[in-house]
């Protein structure tokens, strides 16, 4: 009897251990921090550095309050890069990354483009059948590979951080 007691005892139990083990949340998700992640003082820093810039631009090319940020959805930055990743295979590259760069509408007769931001992917070339060894040629713009633009500009375009 005593046997017995013991045995439904340590089936208890490694049960109640199981049933806790097996059934963690699903929505726990492993993060890591990326590189380069800044703290919002650092994010005010680099905004009042580019003060004197946005004013020069402003005041001397553009006559107005120029656009300082762009905004995209989750959504919107998700598909780009399932996009992008997608892309850059048939392309025949590895995708490594993204790159923004900076760029301008083009100006009309009545006044000069605003300032935006695009994305670009970035890789290097896949291996091909045969090839041993590679040396990867770095974080090139993947040639032929579609950008992302359209981001929402700022409101108003001037806007500094935060916003």
């Amino acid at each position: 009897m005593k046997k017995l007691l013991l045995l439904l005892l340590g089936f208890a139990i490694g049960f109640l251990i199981c049933y806790f083990y097996l059934n963690k949340p699903q929505n726990e998700i492993n993060m890591t921090t990326p590189k380069g992640i800044i703290t919002p003082k650092e994010a005010m820093a680099l905004d009042e550095a580019f003060n004197s810039r946005h004013e020069l631009i402003s005041d001397s090319i553009v006559k107005r309050p120029d656009n300082r940020s762009s905004w995209w959805s989750i959504e919107d930055i998700e598909a780009f890069i399932s996009l992008a990743k997608e892309q850059s295979k048939e392309l025949g590259y590895d995708m490594n990354g993204i790159r923004v760069y900076l760029g301008a509408y083009p100006s009309d007769e009545k006044e000069v483009g605003y300032t935006t931001m695009f994305m670009v992917p970035t890789g290097n070339p896949s291996l091909s059948e045969g090839k041993v060894i590679s040396v990867p040629s770095g974080n090139g713009d993947i040639p032929g590979g579609d950008g992302l633009n359209e981001g929402t500009i700022g409101d108003p375009p001037a806007a500094t951080y935060p916003q």
